[in-house]
């Protein structure tokens, strides 16, 4: 059964009768205008997923509207109608965005076939739109600290760019995270965004995995195969671990990055290809220079705009952030209903010193959420690896556990300022956000806030 919302503009009351009754017939919804500033009040109140528009109406033409329609609402497709068709005004309509153009008298087949053709390439549109946005949000940067706020003005500034970037830091502390927002930001956001883990490929297949390779290359080669360098092209190729590609590789690299050219794997036909590069490392490169395992003039290649990617304990004030984050996506992700956490809990998290970084912390939040049956996440939850680590987190922000002891419920009150304190600097100071992300009405926040003296911030 359809359930397509459709739009028919036409100022013949008659046909917009007939092919009323037809569409409705098919199981569509239909409401039918007869000018063009009634279609286009229509669409400020409900956005349909098809238009049906006639051309040749009195006041404003069709033409006319479907320009507007196409600049406010350019994913609705629109099918043009005329009963005095001819082909420049089709390819007037075709320049304009429409989908496909029908003459009258209107033939019921044409019309139904196209009808269905054009909400088919809706509902692939509006999927691709939906996956695009599932894919944002998992390369969503997660963070209101003050070294997030910079990462985010740097990648601004660089993004538009065609500067190679190298990423450095611990391992899961973000770098492809770094390197997408780069790519979304760029001129070439349309375009692919390639990416090669060089530590997780064999270094006898890096070569092909790169360049590519003919039919009959090696062993297995059964068929010939394009390499990430030709996949990129026009868009981003992503170097993730680069510190650990061979000295060799790295002097073929270092060749194509000069050149823009190169072969195939037992190929000898030379290539072209336009793309940007980013690199990143977990490693010291400038170590690896000195220790040999690196070529210096390929760290200065890539090392035009650096960006350090800093490790979860000198951010801490963006874990509760991260956290509800990861509770929200993990718990749609496996069909439950959104997890919050309990203060306890929190305090433990935010103590933790975290060595494996975000990717360790989202590992944990994971866990929690498929594991803990309550909707409530409780200290007692917690691994065991975390509550006893041994690993005191010694930033500037935090509580200690040190000496002086206090009772036990000023030191939940002192978590709480803190808490509460973090939080509201995290989404300055919106306290409508704040109160969503610690899962309590906004009248208790303003509570709280009273109760401990936040008004000022401090």
């Amino acid at each position: 059964m359809n359930t397509a919302h459709i739009l028919l503009v036409d100022d013949e009351k008659r046909i917009c009768t007939s092919l009323t009754g037809i569409l409705k017939d098919e199981g569509y919804t239909v409401r039918a205008v007869h000018d063009g500033q009634a279609a286009l009040a229509v669409l400020e109140e409900h956005l349909p997923d098809l238009m049906l528009l006639d051309l040749w109406m009195p006041g404003m033409d069709g033409l006319q509207v479907l320009e507007l329609v196409k600049q406010r609402y350019p994913n609705l497709p629109v099918i043009v109608i005329s009963g005095h068709g001819n082909i420049e005004t089709a390819v007037k309509a075709a320049k304009l965005g429409a989908y496909d153009f029908l003459e009258k008298p209107l033939s019921l087949e044409k019309t139904l076939i196209l009808v269905e053709r054009a909400l088919d390439q809706r509902r692939l549109l509006q999927e691709n739109l939906d996956l695009r946005k599932r894919v944002e949000r998992k390369y969503e940067m997660i963070g209101n600290s003050r070294v997030m706020q910079e990462i985010r003005e740097r990648i601004a500034t660089a993004a538009p760019t065609n500067g190679r970037v190298l990423i450095y830091g611990e391992n899961g502390t973000g770098k492809e995270l770094i390197a997408r927002a780069l790519h979304r930001q760029s001129l070439r956001a349309e375009k692919p965004f390639v990416e090669v883990n060089c530590a997780a490929i064999p270094q006898e297949l890096i070569e092909s995995e790169l360049f590519g390779h003919e039919k009959g290359a090696f062993t297995g080669a059964t068929s010939k195969k394009r390499g990430k360098f030709e996949l990129a092209h026009e868009g981003t190729l992503f170097l993730d671990e680069i510190g650990d590609m061979s000295l060799a590789t790295q002097a073929k690299v270092l060749r194509v990055l000069q050149e823009q050219k190169f072969e195939r794997v037992g190929g000898s036909e030379v290539l072209e290809a336009d793309f940007r590069v980013f690199a990143a490392s977990n490693k010291n490169l400038e170590q690896e220079i000195e220790r040999g395992n690196f070529r210096e003039d390929l760290y200065y290649r890539l090392n035009v705009i650096p960006f350090y990617a800093p490790p979860l304990r000198d951010r801490t004030e963006d874990i509760p952030l991260l956290v509800n984050h990861f509770l929200q996506e993990f718990s749609l992700e496996n069909g439950r209903r959104i997890k919050t956490i309990a203060q306890d809990a929190m305090e433990i998290l935010l103590q933790y010193n975290w060595p494996g970084n975000i990717r360790e912390l989202k590992n944990v939040i994971e866990r929690l959420v498929i594991m803990v049956s309550s909707n409530m996440i409780r200290a007692e939850h917690i691994p065991s690896s975390i509550l006893g680590s041994g690993r005191p987190r010694s930033g500037k922000t935090g509580l200690s556990f040190g000496a002086p002891w206090k009772p036990l419920k000023d030191a939940k009150n002192t978590f709480e300022k803190r808490y509460i304190l973090e939080c509201l600097k995290a989404h300055s100071g919106n306290i409508t956000k704040t109160a969503q992300t610690l899962g309590i009405e906004r009248t208790y926040l303003h509570k709280k806030i009273r109760l401990y003296g936040l008004e000022d911030g401090n």
